[in-house]
């Protein structure tokens, strides 16, 4: 059995004996993985890129998975905010069967990386971050695939470093607007910290039920809530939920949609267009809400925007048609890959 099949056993086990738990057993067998999800298995192993960034002492997760027939071409995957390398694992197959090698990395302050107490985080930093770990792994080029917040730091991957990406492909990236131009309050750090604290597994569910899927649910996303709020139990709570702060802020305020048309690097856009994902829209005023996030208008704006770009919309599908619908999805996304 491979270690691919193993964990997909195990995740839909998982799902499903969750999916079918009353609230209350769910509550009781609440999982605690960690402040760097030490305990939740990642499908493939991981590997630990140890560097010096701002003074501070980081390790940056990553998954490196290797094909049995390489095609020569290596594709990165940059997880979202509510996402993580993990929830990768049927694009790294899909990938991987197809002759890629697939670099998955989980970013400082997500899931199995470092989360400092104090780091100025911004999408330059990060893109460098991953620049550094490619060229410590042997990775010159390669094809940057980013989902969500992922799509804004590939986005900015791509124009840092032109040079160095076969290709952006971007899945239901956020930050398609400027939130702070269009009526989204400034919640600041302090407040995106308070607000933190208080996740738990039924918001991420109800929040991605209601945003990410249009009010459809299915058993095999449960794992991702409790991946996700498994590392808001226990004693590193405070560090996850601050770290989530200070990046939910990098979000709001170094929007990348003003820099669209500088895109140099062939581009491919994958959108679902049942998304409505904004950052902050729920504390924006009562008559701006329904404007936001309105993928149907975004995903057709966005690749205007984007030089030569080319878009496949999903109609019925939200903000991870990757896991809504894989087999669909995964036919798209390799047919349009630069050869």
């Amino acid at each position: 059995m491979s270690y691919f099949t193993h964990i997909a056993r195990a995740i839909a086990g998982l799902s499903l004996a969750l999916a079918l738990a009353p609230a209350q057993a769910q509550s009781a067998a609440a999982p605690v993985y960690g402040a760097e999800l030490e305990e939740f298995a990642y499908p493939a192993p991981t590997q630990q890129y140890r560097f010096t960034s701002q003074r501070v002492d980081l390790q940056m997760t990553y998954m490196d998975v290797k094909p049995a027939s390489p095609n020569g071409r290596t594709v990165v995957l940059m997880h979202g905010k509510n996402f993580c390398g993990a929830t990768w694992a049927g694009t790294t197959k899909a990938l991987s069967d197809a002759g890629y090698r697939v670099v998955v990395p989980d970013q400082i302050g997500f899931c199995k990386s470092t989360k400092p107490q104090h780091y100025q985080y911004t999408f330059q930093q990060l893109a460098d971050n991953t620049r550094k770990l490619l060229a410590s792994i042997g990775v010159k080029k390669a094809i940057i695939i980013g989902h969500s917040t992922g799509g804004m730091l590939a986005t900015r991957y791509a124009l840092m470093y032109p040079e160095l990406t076969d290709q952006l492909v971007m899945i239901n990236p956020i930050g398609l607007e400027d939130w702070k131009n269009l009526g989204v309050p400034s919640l600041g750090v302090d407040q995106w910290y308070e607000r933190e604290l208080k996740l738990s597994a039924e918001r991420v569910r109800e929040y991605e039920r209601t945003t990410y899927y249009n009010g459809q649910w299915k058993p095999e996303y449960e794992v991702w809530v409790q991946m996700l709020a498994g590392m808001y139990r226990g004693k590193g709570k405070e560090v996850v939920a601050w770290n989530s702060a200070l990046i939910y802020d990098m979000i709001y305020t170094q929007p990348v949609v003003h820099e669209f048309p500088l895109i140099k690097t062939p581009t491919f856009l994958l959108m679902g267009l049942k998304d409505t994902t904004a950052i902050g829209k729920d504390a924006a005023p009562a008559d701006v809400r329904p404007t936001l996030g309105n993928y149907k208008v975004l995903a057709e704006t966005t690749r205007k925007a984007i030089p030569g770009s080319v878009l496949v919309t999903f109609p019925e599908m939200g903000h991870a048609p990757q896991m809504q619908d894989p087999v669909q999805f995964h036919k798209a996304l390799l047919k349009g890959l630069v050869r």
